[in-house]
């Protein structure tokens, strides 16, 4: 492709985006690029504290637990106080328990304060997307959450590679520079991103509360909660990526070294491909992305199970990975679509849920299948979820209105029509 091509289509990929986006982008990257804890958990508890594999365990299910439990909540801070103040919060809270966990021996308070950092950790995750939601047109947001997703996965594959070496150094090492670089986050909030939360419009018919939409509203929208029920069903999948396929490829024979290549191919494609298929999907029928990719997760998955060496493992991570690519960023716009406007806290925080339930049966599921009955059933469970899924989509999308176009943010300081626009339940 000629440079001239390359450079126009990075150039239109990153155009008419706001300010405030690339300042929350930004936010995201540096975060993702201090990442340590949730990798080098397991390797930290066993090989530098000397802890068994099962208090291991234990203590990533606390993890993630917390993150279930503070997904609702902050869904609830970032619609009653704002998305500002719950990133501020949560971001501070998790740089100060990251820190704290480094220097923690005991059992019970590394299990205590572990639980903290999954509860403070994920509770940004709703308050980040909220925020990108209003201040990004409809037009242009599956574009963002791409853009948001890449940065996520390129933070986490250079994070990676250099905690790898930090650890051999000091794992304490990792954990203060995660906090630090948390807390570079929560400055970078503080002084470059105003509170983007739509402010109050009485004239257009919306809400003249915040309380007006509560949980009890998200749960009796029936639509959106068989789009949670949905995506939990997906995220179940993607989660044998990191739970079922290490332990199939172990009893297979295989070891750690060659897990680890297999599965990096998920990282390099994310970063090379997100933004070329975005481009490719941008404004495709999200009815039809989320079906295919459903499927393609789903049998990617399934094809696991004819895998007899690394690299068919590797291709497989290929079909699962493109999956992924599609949809993350389509899922998340989709829920956006379906969320009125001053209840988009609330509404992301139950769709975070469903990822961290996800990450807490997916581990049990992949146990008790390969245990009883074998790695293969597992992959052709992965299957039949996939089809489902697929299936599901298909039938709650099919009278999904057409989002509008051409609003504006829908912060404070948009125009009173595209905060009435915005604040439309769809």
């Amino acid at each position: 492709m000629p440079l001239a091509t390359l450079r126009r289509a990075a150039r239109e990929t990153v155009s008419g985006l706001p300010r405030e986006f690339w300042w929350l982008w930004t936010s995201t990257l540096v975060n993702r690029l201090g990442a340590f804890v949730a990798t080098f958990m397991a390797l930290y508890l066993t090989l530098d504290r000397g802890y068994s594999a099962s208090y291991a365990g234990l203590v990533a299910s606390l993890h993630g637990l917390g993150g279930v439990i503070s997904s609702l909540g902050a869904g609830v801070m970032t619609d009653r106080f704002g998305r500002r103040p719950t990133l501020l919060v949560a971001q501070a809270s998790t740089a100060v328990s990251v820190a704290l966990l480094g220097f923690m021996r005991d059992p019970v308070a590394i299990a205590a304060v572990a639980f903290l950092v999954g509860m403070a950790s994920n509770a940004s995750r709703p308050a980040v997307q909220a925020m990108m939601a209003d201040i990004v047109r409809p037009e242009d947001r599956i574009r963002a959450f791409s853009l948001n997703y890449w940065a996520i996965n390129l933070g986490f594959a250079v994070s990676s590679m250099a905690a790898g070496f930090i650890a051999e150094f000091s794992y304490l090492t990792g954990f203060l520079i995660e906090a630090g670089m948390t807390m570079a986050c929560a400055v970078l909030v503080f002084v470059k991103l105003p509170e983007s939360r739509p402010a109050e419009d009485p004239a257009a018919g919306g809400p003249s509360d915040t309380a007006a939409v509560s949980l009890g509203t998200v749960l009796r929208d029936g639509r959106f909660m068989s789009l949670v029920g949905l995506s939990f069903l997906v995220a179940l999948i993607f989660q044998q990526g990191s739970v079922g396929l290490p332990v199939a490829m172990g009893q297979a024979g295989f070891t750690p070294a060659d897990y680890g290549l297999a599965v990096a191919v998920n990282g390099v494609l994310i970063v090379a491909l997100q933004i070329p298929v975005t481009r490719f999907i941008e404004h495709r029928d999200p009815r039809r992305l989320l079906v295919v990719s459903s499927l393609v997760a789903g049998y990617g998955f399934g094809l696991t199970a004819f895998a007899g060496s690394v690299g068919v493992f590797a291709l497989t991570v290929c079909v699962w990975t493109l999956a992924e690519i599609v949809n993350a960023p389509t899922q998340t716009g989709l829920v956006v679509r379906l969320s009125p406007a001053r209840g988009r806290g609330r509404y992301q925080g139950m769709y975070t849920m469903s990822w961290s339930v996800a990450a807490l049966v997916a581990p049990v599921m992949s146990g008790f299948v390969i245990d009883r009955f074998g790695a293969a059933w597992l992959w052709g469970l992965c299957a039949v979820i996939g089809t489902a899924a697929g299936a599901g989509y298909a039938v709650l999308m099919r009278r999904l209105p057409a989002e509008k176009t051409g609003a504006g943010p829908a912060g404070p300081g948009a125009p009173p029509a595209a905060r009435s626009e915005a604040a439309e339940a769809v």
